[in-house]
């Protein structure tokens, strides 16, 4: 009971004393957030990744750019790691051209898949293979596919992309 009448005694004291020393500013000058947290000329998160970590630079019709080296085709990645990848259109994508995630561990969190130049809707056989092995999906056009691929991988997200290159239409 008298350390609780203590406290109560001593912390209006407390609480006064902290308001006194508070600085007192006349008209603060907040910098512009423009320009402090610019994306174009303060951050850049692509030039600034460990060498051993994969990152999409370039994609043409038929071929990605990954760390400087052209890959022609299509490609599948898993974290750090790139493959040549046998599809070359939306429909050859099945269960069985993405069975390789019945293996890998860790089994990442998404997979993203480049589905060429165009959206396409996944069959439902595909959606339920994701989902079963745990994986959530997403479809996005390759160009997407990739800038998204950069940025989960960069944040140390375990990440997969399919992607078909981005002159696929069909």
């Amino acid at each position: 009971m008298a350390t609780r009448l203590k406290s109560m005694t001593t912390l209006p004291k407390l609480i006064q004393t902290m308001r006194n020393e508070a600085p007192k500013h006349s008209n603060p000058v907040l910098p512009s957030l423009r320009r402090a947290f610019s994306l174009y000329d303060q951050i850049n998160l692509i030039d600034n990744v460990p060498e051993d970590q994969l990152r999409f630079q370039e994609f043409n019709e038929t071929s990605f750019t990954v760390n400087g080296v052209k890959y022609e085709g299509s490609l599948l990645c898993v974290g750090n790691l790139l493959m040549s990848w046998s599809p070359r259109q939306f429909s050859d994508i099945t269960p069985d051209s993405l069975s390789i995630f019945k293996t890998i561990r860790p089994i990442p969190e998404l997979l993203i898949v480049g589905c060429g130049r165009n959206i396409h809707p996944v069959t439902p056989e595909l959606r339920q293979f994701v989902k079963s092995i745990g994986m959530k999906l997403e479809t996005v056009d390759s160009r997407n596919a990739a800038s998204t691929y950069n940025i989960l991988n960069e944040e140390g997200r375990v990440v997969a992309a399919a992607l078909l290159p981005y002159g696929v239409t069909s």
